[in-house]
């Protein structure tokens, strides 16, 4: 009895699984593309000669300096950030808007100042690409809506796909668990054994990219599964302010921006790279933040500081020191790495790829089962008509 209703329920998880997954095969296979080829943007995007600069035994050029520069550079624009590198490596001063929306990136040598390139990020090969991960390269307020829709059907065909590949029985299951492909064995079934054979260890990869994907695309579920594992601070990134200058006030600091930096300097000897953020209005804090040698961004210490008299304000957010981060701000903060597989490094990354391009195959695979059991239903009812009957 208990066989004949899980056989019943398998039916109909099998109906949800076709259905399901043919509703987001598009999605899901343009998802997995795009996600693949993003992995290795830091890498690739490096490559260019106006990254490198030579090593020099003289100090950087302060915050201020490079600003002037920046915004010579690029009249009528808002300088977001400067990110200091290695000694061997350029400067960046990032600018960019919402409206009118705008994003480029001014490369400058940290010593001498020398504005290396101006580059149109959003020209960049690689924020095209993004732009369909997270978007589709629909507008956001409809792409992003479909994408997070999209991954959430993924994971409900993955789970659906788990258990309808549980096997009748154990010479079944010798089928389900490797591939079993002889001389001659015809393209159908390397099809369905790439498709369910192949589908079972990818899915837990799978169900992964899934689950970090969705941190992003549902703001409660990304709240709930911070919660859920203990969190309790918000995640919201920018909420911290400076203290309103008091009138007369004489504590104020000249070149707050550099104070912070080097600041940062001093505390952070040995980081990869150190990021101040110049203010635009009164009460915003300067945010700092400094990245490690091994680019593991989740280890990043963002530190905030009051404009007027330079000293540090505590984050309320995740985003603060990770010396003060708990078991779930960690886990939160290494999402993007999760789901890139770059917290496992270059090698996390390449087996990242190899799997985003294996799911990509499911749609592909699953769409060419399904249609070939179609056409066989067609033929079976064809043949088993009577002959003269009308059809």
């Amino acid at each position: 009895m208990r066989l004949v209703i899980f056989q019943a329920m398998k039916k109909v998880f099998h109906t949800l699984h076709l259905w399901l997954g043919l509703a987001s095969g598009l999605v899901v296979f343009i998802l997995a593309i795009t996600g693949s080829l993003y992995a290795f943007q830091d890498e690739i995007s490096g490559l260019g000669a106006y990254h490198y600069v030579r090593e020099e035994q003289q100090s950087f050029l302060l915050p201020s300096q490079l600003q002037k520069i920046a915004e010579h550079a690029l009249p009528g624009k808002e300088l977001q950030a400067l990110k200091y590198n290695d000694r061997s490596k350029a400067a960046e001063a990032t600018f960019y808007a919402y409206n009118p929306e705008y994003y480029f990136t001014v490369y400058l040598n940290p010593y001498t100042g020398e504005v290396l390139k101006i580059k149109d990020m959003e020209k960049d090969f690689f924020r095209f690409i993004m732009r369909g991960h997270y978007y589709l390269w629909l507008p956001p307020g409809i792409g992003h809506p479909l994408v997070a829709c999209s991954t959430l059907v993924f994971l409900l065909v993955l789970l659906t796909g788990l258990i309808i590949w549980i096997p009748k029985n154990r010479k079944a299951l010798k089928n389900r668990v490797w591939f079993r492909w002889k001389k001659g064995t015809k393209w159908p079934r390397i099809n369905f054994d790439m498709h369910v054979v192949g589908g079972l260890y990818v899915t837990i990869f799978a169900l992964i990219f899934a689950i970090t994907g969705l941190v992003w695309g549902f703001q409660g579920f990304g709240q709930g599964y911070y919660k859920l594992m203990g969190g309790k601070k918000s995640l919201a990134y920018a909420d911290v302010l400076s203290q309103k200058q008091a009138a007369g006030s004489s504590v104020r600091i000249n070149n707050p921006l550099d104070r912070v930096w080097l600041l940062m300097c001093r505390e952070y000897p040995t980081a990869g790279s150190i990021e101040v953020h110049p203010v635009h209005s009164g009460s915003a804090a300067i945010s700092a933040n400094a990245t490690q040698r091994d680019r593991k961004y989740w280890k990043t210490d963002y530190r905030y500081f009051d404009q007027h008299t330079v000293q540090e304000i505590k984050a309320s957010n995740i985003y603060g020191r990770l010396n003060d981060a708990h078991f779930a701000d960690k886990l939160y903060r290494m999402n993007y790495e999760i789901h890139t597989g770059a917290i496992l490094g270059l090698p996390g990354k390449i087996f990242a790829c190899l799997m985003s391009l294996f799911i990509a195959s499911f749609p592909v695979t699953g769409c060419i089962i399904w249609w070939k059991k179609r056409k066989k239903k067609r033929v079976s009812v064809t043949e088993s008509k009577p002959v003269g009957s009308k059809q």
